[in-house]
């Protein structure tokens, strides 16, 4: 499929609503996932936890996310994109007020894990779901407008982390904090899918085409490379998310709440480059972008870690941002160039991804208590360069191709 750059100058007014609807879900996915996020170091110091520790109870999070994924393509072809995203914001926003009070009230690990995987398990199959019908509606507008979407769910996480940070530093409670979000998320969520695009009945899907089941995506090498491509770039904006904060307050001797708006810069940098981005796809095309975001986000790891000072650490903050931001959002469009196989290959595409989440944690805890938590910032660094390399697999398919190889 090949996307142009313009929009109808009057698309239907249901395809107003449902690009409105997107636009809500992704910010409000992002704004609960960062408000989790920046309160990590708070957390941290309640569980008195070491970076080891910190990395497996984070484990439970990309575990529920993983879970979630090989199924998601089936439940969004049997419930539709709207019924997928309205239960998964249910299951996470009670992960996110479970996780809160388990660590705030409680001071439970455990407790924490299990609200921790409610929250994976509810945001993986969101996720998938919003994507797939974020991508029909870039279809019905036949423009770039996927890094958008995204960006509303950058723009949703810099408010989080901006909102974190300043209710860390006035001293307010993670538990009152996030279940506040944590129900504001499902009930701002569930009003939104309500103007989803009208779902196809089986006639209509039947009538476009065969579909393809999850095991024939997955032999797709097209569809494998570009889940390698998205898990590297999950992998870049994933260290950010977590380990970030910790990484600026243990390296450079910061508080916690600066620690936490270094994280709020770093979504802003992210926000920026996703709303520019389909200028930038249509100017210079996909791989090309790929190419350079991966080099991008490398290079400001680099300055992050071998800075010296913290003015520095910013700069690389900066381009660190603006090379993870068209990773996913790219990835997700090239995943569902064909209509009819979206949500199979999205599914895979995304599972491949969310393992970045799962093997993140544990890896950058284990390399932190050896050379601590800002030289194992290094990782996301790697796999920017190994992003890059593989930027080649979003160049656009043919819709008709079925090819298992």
């Amino acid at each position: 499929m090949a996307l142009h750059y313009h929009e109808p100058s009057h698309p239907p007014r249901h395809i107003r609503h449902a690009r409105t609807a997107i636009f809500t879900v992704f910010a409000t996915n992002g704004f609960g996932f960062a408000s989790w996020m920046a309160r990590i170091p708070h957390v941290r110091d309640a569980l008195d936890l070491e970076p080891g520790e910190l990395g497996r109870l984070l484990l439970a999070l990309a575990c529920g996310a993983v879970l979630a994924l090989p199924t998601a393509g089936f439940v969004v072809g049997w419930l539709g994109a709207a019924r997928t995203v309205a239960i998964g914001s249910l299951v996470a926003g009670s992960g996110l007020i479970i996780s809160a009070f388990a660590a705030d009230v409680i001071g439970s690990v455990a407790v924490t894990g299990i609200g921790l995987f409610a929250l994976g398990y509810g945001t993986g199959s969101w996720d998938v779901a919003m994507n797939v019908e974020g991508a029909a509606v870039e279809r019905l507008l036949d423009r770039h407008i996927m890094p958008r979407f995204h960006a509303l769910f950058s723009l949703g996480t810099v408010v989080g982390a901006g909102l974190g940070a300043g209710l860390t530093w006035l001293g307010v409670s993670v538990a009152v904090h996030l279940t506040t979000i944590g129900a504001g998320v499902v009930v701002v969520t569930l009003l939104s899918t309500r103007h989803f695009l009208p779902a196809r009945t089986p006639a209509e899907r039947d009538a476009t085409g065969p579909t393809i089941s999850a095991w024939h995506a997955w032999r797709e090498p097209r569809t494998l490379l570009i889940g390698v491509m998205v898990l590297c770039f999950a992998l870049i904006e994933g260290i950010a998310n977590d380990w970030l904060a910790v990484g600026l307050v243990d390296g450079y001797g910061v508080g916690n709440a600066t620690g936490a708006a270094g994280f709020a810069i770093f979504v802003a940098a992210m926000t920026a480059g996703r709303l520019g981005g389909p200028w930038v796809l249509e100017r210079y095309g996909r791989p090309a972008v790929i190419r350079a975001s991966g080099m991008t986000s490398a290079a400001g790891v680099l300055m992050v870690v071998f800075g010296g000072t913290p003015v520095v650490a910013v700069a690389g903050v900066l381009l660190w941002g603006c090379g993870a931001a068209l990773g996913f959002p790219v990835g997700m469009s090239a995943a569902a160039d064909d209509p009819q196989r979206a949500a199979a290959r999205v599914a895979v595409v995304s599972s491949i991804g969310y393992t970045a989440f799962l093997a993140g944690p544990p890896l950058l805890g284990w390399i932190g208590d050896h050379e601590g938590v800002l030289r194992a910032l290094l990782v996301a660094g790697v796999a920017g360069v190994v992003g890059s390399a593989v930027g080649v697999a979003v160049r656009a398919a043919r819709p008709s191709s079925t090819s298992a190889g």
